[in-house]
């Protein structure tokens, strides 16, 4: 019996490292596998698009899109660390801008990843694409998505006018900027400079709509000077709008940001007791919800300082968390910025024409 236990304790370590061999390391151990398919027509900024919606087992995937153009064109998205699981490896498409999806298990530099090739149609032109997350919907047996929109791209500026909004005077303010860039991203987006490009974009769009926009800055600078107190520059921006005499709403956009990266969605404020802040907020709301696709966090009441002290209807936008990656990338992309943009200009529009 002795003999048997010095045997057996000289070959657990063997067994061990064996089993430390055999066993899945690292990032094989957390491969994700791609378990849902499905397409369909979808609109874009007004343009003709085609969705596809490619579900994932797990919703903290990393993902990248590109288009390649060499024997034909075509809108790749690649999911790192993924299988393709039980998907068909070709699906034919019958949308009139991608004629099929290939999905491709690769290995490269020993990581496996799954690239959605979608060929397009040579008669479709030039198109633009953009990736949404979307969380898992247990209700509808649909688990979390990377949706992948390829539509026409613009000729211009998406809806370069809306109506409702011929005569009115609006106040916009891109938060931070100058000395104070804001949330910062995983990537080194600013929040300053997603703020004021969609601020910019909004501008456009109102003014083409015959509106007149008054801004709190229209390039990256502090409003009050560098290194003002945080309270001398909030009421400065404040101040530009109570200038106006004819300035009718107040509109403060800002990024989200948190110390858990998984922290995401949109949401709208206004200030507690204002009846007119809380229509102005519920609407942009709406509106974003249907734009952005983003998980609403809902309308909320605050004691921000720019909606407080607003001498006029104001609401406070809280776009999506540029802390969190997936929502970092869409906040950076212009087309995306342009279409946040819309959806506000959309907004503003409903409020002053009673909708």
């Amino acid at each position: 019996m002795r003999n048997f236990w010095k045997k057996l304790c000289w070959c657990l370590p063997l067994l061990a490292l064996v089993l430390g061999v055999l066993a899945p390391q690292g990032a094989e151990a957390r491969q994700a596998e791609l378990n849902y398919f499905t397409s369909e027509k979808t609109e874009v900024d007004g343009q003709e698009g085609w969705r596809i919606e490619i579900g994932v087992n797990r919703d903290d995937v990393k993902y990248e899109v590109k288009e390649k153009s060499v024997l034909k064109k075509e809108v790749v998205l690649d999911i790192a660390n993924t299988a393709r699981g039980k998907l068909a490896q070709h699906i034919k498409q019958t949308g009139p801008l991608v004629s099929d999806v290939q999905i491709d298990e690769l290995q490269t530099d020993g990581d496996r990843h799954t690239q959605v090739r979608c060929t397009i149609r040579p008669e479709a032109g030039d198109v633009a694409y953009r990736v949404t997350p979307l969380p898992a919907d247990r209700r509808a047996r649909k688990p979390f998505r990377l949706a992948l929109d390829i539509y026409q791209k613009p000729t211009s500026a998406p809806a370069g006018s809306v109506g409702d909004v011929s005569g009115h005077t609006i106040v916009l303010d891109a938060g931070h900027g100058g000395s104070d860039t804001g949330a910062v991203g995983p990537s080194g987006v600013t929040e300053a400079s997603v703020t004021l490009a969609v601020t910019q974009d909004l501008r456009d769009i109102l003014q083409n709509s015959g509106a007149r926009v008054v801004m709190t800055r229209d390039k990256d600078v502090d409003v009050y000077g560098p290194n003002a107190s945080a309270h001398d520059e909030l009421q400065a921006r404040v101040d530009v709008g109570a200038r106006v005499p004819s300035a009718e709403v107040f509109l403060s956009i800002h990024c989200n940001a948190f110390s858990n990266p998984g922290a995401h969605g949109m949401e709208t404020y206004y200030y507690p007791g204002s009846s007119a802040g809380l229509r102005f907020a519920t609407i942009l709301n709406e509106e974003l919800e249907k734009a952005g696709g983003r998980t609403n966090r809902g309308v909320k009441s605050a004691n921000f300082y720019v909606i407080h002290h607003s001498p006029m209807p104001a609401s406070l936008v809280e776009l999506a968390f540029v802390t969190n990656p997936d929502e970092e990338r869409l906040l950076a992309d212009e087309d995306y910025q342009k279409n946040l943009a819309l959806a506000l200009a959309k907004g503003i529009a409903r409020f002053f024409g009673g909708r």
